[in-house]
């Protein structure tokens, strides 16, 4: 089954005031009702959250779709299951815009000792806490995921 078949295209990209929150919450109701796919709308920040993921095996591929209208641009998001459970088993956005964390490189959580990330914005662009800690740079706590 192709990823065009499985996802109806949204003609009406809402706007919301936390769209990074926005698009984990999607991708947290695709895994609860066991969703092979799932669409998010286009942002370079969204973009480089599921690349990370997908770097660090949490998604198994993601496709950028309508490119040629920017209205419309969006992603698609395949995701990730081993034997019938899903690889994510939690994600969860920690910097919020009404409070943002922000931590030095020496306070980065480990995730379930390692098993799960954080993801960072920092001024080298998105990165693991294992990066961070490793680059000794800090920066904004987007989300958990494990």
């Amino acid at each position: 089954m192709s990823l065009k078949t499985e996802i109806k295209t949204n003609k009406n990209n809402r706007v919301t005031s936390d769209p990074l929150a926005d698009c984990l919450t999607r991708i947290r109701n695709a895994i609860t009702v066991n969703k092979t796919a799932v669409l998010v709308p286009y942002s370079r920040l969204k973009a480089e959250l599921i690349q990370l993921l997908q770097t660090e095996g949490f998604i198994k591929s993601y496709e950028v779709i309508n490119n040629d209208n920017p209205a419309m641009k969006s992603i698609v998001i395949e995701l990730k299951y081993y034997q019938g459970q899903s690889v994510i088993k939690g994600i969860k956005r920690v910097s919020k815009p009404g409070l943002r964390k922000y931590v030095k490189s020496k306070y980065v959580p480990r995730v379930l000792n390692g098993l799960g990330i954080c993801v960072l914005s920092t001024n080298i662009g998105l990165v693991t806490d294992r990066k961070a800690r490793a680059e000794k740079v800090g920066g904004e706590m987007l989300c958990l995921v494990w």
